[in-house]
């Protein structure tokens, strides 16, 4: 594992989810230069396709020449389908984008309830998804959402959605503390799990 700590910025897409917060393209290209000159890694441009303005961004945001990596972001593909003919996942691997980031259920209880599907078809849609944006050619970083809760309730599910994510060759696991309700030494215990159960992909954390 790797030392060095890489700094993923999400304020394009979840920075502007607050009430009267609303960017244009144009705010958006500013912000990712500010950013790229603070010397932040990756920057998360939105959701391409989602909107005329994430379409702009996507487009003009190649003319700058940023040193950050671009990041798109979507989610897996939906149950009982076909990643490679998934809309969402066509748009990113269009966006010209250096990486995607892809959002996954690991909390057992909201493959039931959200997605109203089975584990295993879960870990399937973590699976393809992953490999099909590898095999054209893009970083990819999984974003296990709220991954600590999921941990918490069942850690075996939990770490197989992981382990099912680094097989398909995801560059980065993203632990998500989506909820904000894991304590310090919690993080610190589970990590360390996972460090000592993954030795392929680099380790991430999103906490609330």
């Amino acid at each position: 594992m790797s030392t060095a700590i890489s700094i993923f910025d999400t304020t394009l897409r979840d920075g502007t989810q607050g009430e009267g917060i609303s960017l244009s393209a144009d705010d958006k290209l500013k912000i990712a230069k500010k950013l790229d000159d603070l010397g932040v890694h990756y920057i998360e441009g939105g959701i391409p396709g989602s909107n005329s303005k994430d379409i702009e961004f996507f487009k003009r945001v190649q003319e700058l020449g940023l040193q950050a990596k671009i990041v798109a972001f979507g989610s897996t593909r939906r149950k009982d389908s076909i990643a490679a003919q998934d809309v969402n996942l066509q748009r990113i691997l269009e966006s010209g984008a250096q990486a995607a980031t892809l959002v996954g259920k690991s909390w057992d209880f909201h493959v039931h309830t959200a997605l109203q599907t089975t584990l295993e078809e879960n870990l399937s849609m973590i699976y393809d998804s992953i490999a099909f944006l590898k095999q054209g050619g893009m970083e990819v970083i999984f974003d296990a959402e709220h991954f600590f809760d999921g941990y918490k309730n069942n850690p075996e599910y939990a770490l197989a959605v992981m382990k099912k994510a680094e097989e398909a060759g995801a560059d980065w696991l993203v632990m998500c503390d989506t909820n904000g309700g894991t304590l310090p030494h919690e993080i610190h215990e589970i990590v360390t799990t996972l460090q000592s159960q993954l030795t392929k992909s680099q380790l991430g954390i999103h906490t609330h």
